[in-house]
């Protein structure tokens, strides 16, 4: 079972080392304790720097003792997804192409993470290039559950969601196109949070205006996800966008009122999404507590006809751009999964982009209007429970047959179609203890609003404190050298 710095949040174990009632070098070694325990079952660390990693503790209890202003995140152990590049460190984005890849700069999240204090110990694990929400490559193999072990963690972001879940870490960085934040949160009873558009921004030499992937956090409760927005939001000169939230927006107090707060519910999307029955009778379970909390609870959907066109296209074309070239140069050593989505992005006409942005235009005024009549929108988070690690994708929900890769996910890619914040909390287990997440989304640049509408959902229910019983022996790491 997982030791008391292993339960511990961020908030809460940055404040015990910043009163030296836990040392950086002690909150490490729970950290890496808790790797060699529990990753041989989940496969969700990949890549290790030991030594490295606690030269960093030793300076950070140097700067403890110190004296000096410590920053907010100060000595606190981290595993980044291995999408994100981390400067001298092996990132792979779980494929053989890029199996000895070490940037010599980090993406902006990690480098934020790093000014704040964290101590970075490794990566976790992903699905090549991030494409699925089922964490498994050729490089590393398959993350697994940690309230199952056979059955899949989720993915893009599967490795985080393990590391957290687990009690490796309480929080960790992730990414999140088509559900990667979400759905692997709603597998392993987590929370996972897309921001609003450049809240986080995502510099890039290929497309400063990319809109669709976001980068985000993951945590056992949706107060240390906001500690992780206050240190990691704020703008970038070299991402364009107008408008966006500061780290202090996220500051401010989580406590909320939710009485005649105005929610609509939906089963399906009003498209017909199909979801497993279990999921959604759970669910609209939950919704009482928001009842009992004030808020109206309706049946109400944004018109969300159009939105399986603009996921689908643009994440196509961001795809061409972002991966084309590595298909072109690596070829059949890259899934077919990514070889499709890049090839869909290539074909794509002038038109299709014209007819795309249409769509976007429609699809936002239905959101407005909904926004207009309501203040949230719930809805499932994923359409199936975990399943089975061995398979690429669910081959059918509900009896509907899956045509792509994509289609299981559809419940988060409506979402991300709209670009709006989009929170999934821990909603409960089934009756053989597989976790359900609730998905919420509010208009956008509502982030912290969202936030603190999760905040009261997570008070009254506390899901996310039922832990995995995990434990196994030995070790499956790429091992770096400081």
């Amino acid at each position: 079972m997982p030791g008391t710095i292993g339960e511990l949040s961020a908030v809460e174990l940055t404040a015990a080392i910043r009163t030296k009632t836990i040392s950086a070098r002690e909150a490490l070694a729970d950290h890496l304790d808790r790797i060699a325990e529990v990753n041989p079952v989940i496969n969700a660390v990949v890549t290790l720097d030991v030594e490295g990693a606690q030269a960093l503790a030793a300076r950070a209890d140097q700067v403890t003792a110190s004296g000096t202003e410590l920053p907010p995140l100060h000595g606190l152990p981290m595993t980044h997804k291995d999408t994100n590049n981390t400067a001298g460190m092996l990132t792979t984005q779980g494929s053989l192409a890029l199996r000895d890849f070490v940037p010599e700069a980090d993406d902006l999240i990690v480098a934020r993470l790093k000014a704040a204090g964290v101590i970075t110990t490794g990566k976790s694990n992903v699905p090549e290039f991030g494409a699925g929400s089922h964490t498994f490559n050729e490089l590393f193999g398959t993350t697994t559950n940690p309230y199952a072990p056979t059955l899949s963690a989720g993915g893009s972001s599967g490795g985080v969601a393990a590391v957290v879940a687990s009690r490796i870490q309480s929080i960790g960085d992730g990414s999140d196109m088509g559900g990667s934040l979400r759905i692997p949160a709603s597998f392993c009873n987590v929370a996972g949070f897309r921001p609003s558009t450049g809240v986080i921004p995502m510099p890039s030499a290929v497309n400063a205006y990319a809109w669709l992937g976001r980068t985000g956090p993951m945590a056992r409760s949706v107060e240390d996800l906001a500690l992780f927005m206050s240190v990691t939001a704020g703008r970038d000169p070299r991402v364009p966008y107008p408008q966006g939230l500061e780290p202090e927006a996220f500051r401010a107090s989580l406590d909320t009122d939710m009485r005649g707060v105005r929610i609509g519910w939906s089963r399906d999307f009003g498209i017909g999404v199909p979801v497993e029955p279990g999921i959604l009778d759970h669910l609209e379970r939950q919704l009482a507590v928001f009842e009992g909390l004030g808020a109206v609870v309706e049946e109400a959907t944004p018109d969300f006809s159009e939105a399986d066109l603009v996921f689908g296209n643009t994440r196509a074309m961001d795809f061409a751009a972002g991966i084309g070239p590595i298909v072109e140069r690596f070829g059949d050593l890259i899934k077919p999964e990514v070889r499709w989505n890049v090839a869909m992005g290539q074909a794509l006409t002038a038109q299709d982009l014209i007819e795309t942005t249409a769509a976007r235009t429609r699809l936002e005024l239905s959101v407005q209007e909904f926004f207009g009549r309501y203040d949230l929108f719930a809805s499932p988070c994923a359409q199936v429970l975990p399943f089975d690690a061995t398979l690429r994708y669910p081959s059918e929900v509900a009896g509907v047959a899956s045509e792509t890769y994509l289609d299981w996910m559809r419940s988060a890619c409506v979402l991300s179609a709209t670009g709006l914040p989009v929170l999934s909390v821990p909603a409960g287990f089934n009756s053989a203890g597989l976790p359900i997440g609730l998905q919420l989304a509010g208009n956008h640049y509502t982030d912290m609003q969202l936030l603190r509408w999760g905040h009261a959902f997570e008070k009254q229910t506390g899901y996310a404190a039922v832990a995995p019983v995990l434990a196994g022996a030995g070790a499956g790491l790429t091992t770096m050298t400081a």
